[in-house]
């Protein structure tokens, strides 16, 4: 019990401590031979952290190949969207490209007509159609400014279009000729038949007041007359697709199919001068 109380015993936690802290220090300032018992202890711990350790050092090599692939992938991002930038601005400038060679295209043909039917005329772009469904028209990008006038013949490389039935400024509306409001005059170029060309509620063309004893056939060419004053004579108009004789009446029933696509027109020509009337010797 002596010895319990004494004072080594009640500080010696703190003693043997301090024993060993002088003790490592002491192997640290003489250093540890190689092949000494007291090199043992650190070999063994040395061997026990091997693992953590190669699995530390794994994990930063991974850490750093993978931070470095990510630098690699968003430099790789980066180009692949400018990449795709340019791709897209060539695409709308080859774009650009062909509507302007297919506009110069159909402007060459229409200054073609021009030449062939020898009168002058205006040139203008199609900007619009009727939207509500109750006529068929069309809206040009010309009016007054560019000398544009209510009852001008309108025209296209395929055929009659209509006439000018409204002017503004800058834009004008052709009543186009397939509107049942429409009428114009033409013949059957082969047969010389006469009537008139009117727009019909569902779709296409009739010619109407043929007479019953008209030689008509399908397939024949329809052309306009020259007649009403409007139109030259000899435009094309359509084509016979339907006759009938059927019922008690005087006329033919003459279905036409329209030359022009009117759905596809993007430019139009408007005759400025008024067609003359043929000389009654020449008329069919």
């Amino acid at each position: 019990m002596k010895v319990r109380g004494s004072f080594l015993w009640r500080n010696r936690v703190v003693l043997t401590a301090c024993l060993l802290l002088i003790l490592g220090l002491h192997l640290l300032s003489t250093g540890v031979d190689p092949g000494s018992r007291a090199d043992k202890p650190s070999v063994v711990l040395m061997e026990a952290m091997r693992p953590l350790l190669v699995v530390e050092s794994q994990m930063a090599d991974d850490v750093g190949d993978f931070l470095h692939n990510y630098f690699e992938l968003v430099g790789v991002r980066e180009e692949n969207v400018q990449l795709k930038q340019h791709l897209a601005q060539l695409e709308a400038q080859q774009r650009r490209m062909v509507e302007l060679e297919t506009e110069n295209r159909h402007l060459a043909d229409l200054l073609e007509l021009r030449a062939a039917l020898d009168t002058s005329s205006i040139a203008a772009n199609v900007i619009g159609s009727d939207a509500t469904g109750l006529s068929r028209t069309l809206i040009l990008s010309a009016g007054a400014r560019q000398g544009l006038r209510r009852g001008m013949a309108v025209v296209s490389t395929d055929g009659v279009v209509g006439k000018i039935i409204a002017v503004a400024p800058d834009a004008a509306r052709v009543l186009l000729i397939s509107d049942h409001n429409s009428a114009l005059d033409a013949i059957d170029q082969r047969s010389r038949a006469r009537g008139i060309i009117a727009g019909v509620v569902e779709d296409g063309l009739a010619m109407k007041y043929v007479d019953r004893t008209e030689d008509l056939k399908p397939g024949d060419t329809i052309v306009t007359s020259g007649m009403d004053g409007i139109f030259p004579r000899g435009l094309l108009v359509g084509t016979a697709v339907g006759i009938s004789r059927e019922g008690p009446g005087l006329f033919l029933n003459v279905e036409v199919k329209p030359a022009v696509d009117f759905r596809e027109l993007e430019q139009v020509l408007i005759l400025t001068m008024r067609a003359a009337a043929p000389s009654p010797q020449t008329n069919g």
